[in-house]
Formats: structure tokens, C-alpha cells, sequence
């Protein structure tokens, strides 16, 4: 059906309308849009794990203002609705995708970029739903993500001090998803040296640790801890294939202690067509810290997809 707002016509569906979409199992998730609605490339924006939409906000001037642009919270996170027992996995968040692009993008070409685990949701989109893939993508930027080996991660750190982080990590996730009433809320004025620690590489701006801190204590507890369990499953290789003719970039820091350089390089092989960008000195805030050079590739992805 269509409605007049404001004197432009807009389509709404059963899922909801403007900055509310509900997914197939209720689950609302919180939507932004910019750009004209019947511009011919739509860009869709995946964010990482316990953040929001809101990384994506020094990247989005940076883009061409004929383009459209969707972004969106994943289920347990920033606006979006908690999820619900046994939801909290990359292969739902997948199908939520699938989903927002059938009601909000139902035609036209499409531009998924994927910022970690919103990488890893393209990668399972490609997995679950290759015919979406192969009809409607016509580009991949695939940001600071990991197609496997996530449950081995030793956050940068050496030896045994490396192994133990990684069993921490797991026990955490675990314990954290099943439990998250008896964990406290942790003030931000502590969080933010953590943040900065794990999520940043050289010369961190102050005010991109804040903000990136803000969204990790925005994320639902026990989402986010399913979520942390169903990466360390993570082992999408295979369905790489499906976007082996796809245009695409990955883009990593080489200072990335969360999804590090050598599981960028693992991507690169699946993906030997895709051009591959190294941002010396950066962490995993690939969005925070390198927003020009992000932006370029995105623009470089829209322009062929456009052609």
C-alpha cells in the first residue's frame, strides 16, 4: 500500500514502515534511510558486533548524495529489539537481511558493506541466500571481518598470555549469553581505556572512543554474548564461491587485534579477485579511522555498480 508524507508518495508494507522494519519472527529491528528512493544503486550498510548503525556516521557525507543508503541495527543492538532465545546467531542476522532488502529494496542493484560481523552477515547471506546474491549485489566491501578461525583469537597478545585471552573470550561469551542479569553495567569512564585497547590502532581520537563506547553499552547483554558464541562458528569459505564474480573490496587495518591481518589475508584467498587495502597504523574502527578510505571504495563499488 502507499501513504503521502509530507507530499511524496512512500510504499509501506506489512513489516512497518520508516525507521521500524519487523522481521519475519517480530523482531524490530530500527532502520535509516537517506538518499532518493528511486535511485538505481542502494547502498546497505552492516554494522559490527555491539555496535550500531551510528558507525557508519563519519563514512556517510563522505558518500555521493544520488545514492541511497540503508543502514540498520542488528537484532540486540543500538534500537533494535533484543533477540529472542536461540536468535542471537550470524545465520539469523543473515536471514534478517534477506528480509530488510525484500521490503525496503525490492528492486534494483545493491551494494552490501559489512563491517565485521556485518561481514560476516554478508558472507552468510551468501551462504543462505545465493540467488539474492547473484540477482541483486552487484558489489561487496567486505571491512575488518574474518571468514573463520574466530573462536582462536588472541587478541594480539603472545603465547600463553594470547591462548589463555582466547579461552577467556569464549568462557565470557558463553556466560555473558546465558546469564546477563547478574553482570553489573559497566560506566563508560571505564570502558572507554578497554575500547580504545582492543578496537583502535595508533592516535585514536577521543571523541571516536566515546562514541564507539557508547554503542558497546547500547548492545543487549545477552544478545551480544550469543552473538560473540556464534562467531567463534564462523566458517564461511565456502560459501565465498557465491561472490567469486562479484565486484569487491576488503579493507583491514594491520593493527586489528579483533578480526587481525592474517584473517584478512584467508579472505583475500577465497577472494583473489577482489582488490585488498591495508591501512597501516589502524585498528578494527576501520569506520572511525580511515572514513576517507573507506568512503573511496565504497564511491569506487556504487560507480560500477551504476554502470
Amino acid at each position: 500500500m502507499t501513504s503521502q508524507v509530507r507530499g511524496r508518495t512512500t510504499v509501506t508494507g506489512r513489516r512497518g514502515f520508516g525507521h521500524r522494519f519487523l522481521t519475519g519472527d517480530g523482531t524490530a529491528l530500527h532502520v535509516r534511510a537517506t538518499g532518493p528512493e528511486d535511485a538505481a544503486v542502494t547502498l546497505v550498510l552492516a554494522h559490527a558486533w555491539t555496535q550500531d548503525h551510528t558507525e557508519w556516521d563519519p563514512v556517510l557525507p563522505l558518500l555521493p548524495p544520488q545514492v541511497r543508503v540503508l543502514r540498520y541495527d542488528h537484532r540486540g543492538h543500538g534500537g533494535s529489539a533484543p533477540a529472542r532465545p536461540g536468535t542471537a546467531t550470524v545465520a539469523q542476522l543473515a536471514d534478517d537481511l534477506a528480509e530488510l532488502i525484500a521490503e525496503r529494496v525490492p528492486s534494483g542493484r545493491v551494494v552490501l558493506a559489512g563491517h565485521s560481523m556485518g561481514g560476516m552477515t554478508v558472507m552468510a547471506l551468501a551462504e543462505r541466500h545465493p540467488e539474492l546474491v547473484r540477482l541483486r549485489v552487484a558489489g561487496v566491501a567486505l571491512i575488518a571481518t574474518s571468514c573463520s578461525d574466530m573462536d582462536r583469537l588472541t587478541l594480539g597478545l603472545p603465547g600463553v598470555a594470547g591462548r589463555v585471552a582466547a579461552r577467556v573470550d569464549r568462557a565470557l561469551a558463553r556466560r555473558l549469553s546465558r546469564y546477563a542479569k547478574e553482570f553489573v553495567p559497566v560506566p563508560a569512564v571505564a570502558a572507554r581505556p578497554v575500547t580504545k585497547w582492543l578496537a583502535f590502532g595508533r592516535k585514536a581520537r577521543r571523541a571516536d572512543v566515546r562514541a564507539m563506547t557508547a554503542q558497546v553499552l547500547r548492545a543487549h547483554p545477552s544478545s551480544a554474548g550469543g552473538f560473540r558464541d556464534s562467531m567463534s562458528q564462523h566458517d564461511r569459505r565456502a560459501a565465498l564461491a557465491t561472490l567469486r564474480d562479484t565486484p569487491a573490496v576488503i579493507l583491514a587495518g594491520d593493527r586489528d587485534r579483533i578480526t587481525p591481518l592474517p584473517h584478512a589475508r584467508v579472505l583475500a584467498g577465497e577472494l583473489p579477485h577482489a582488490e585488498f587495502v591495508l591501512f597501516p597504523d589502524a585498528g578494527h574502527e576501520l569506520t572511525y579511522e580511515r572514513p576517507v578510505g573507506v568512503a573511496s571504495r565504497l564511491r569506487a563499488l556504487l560507480d560500477q555498480a551504476a554502470d
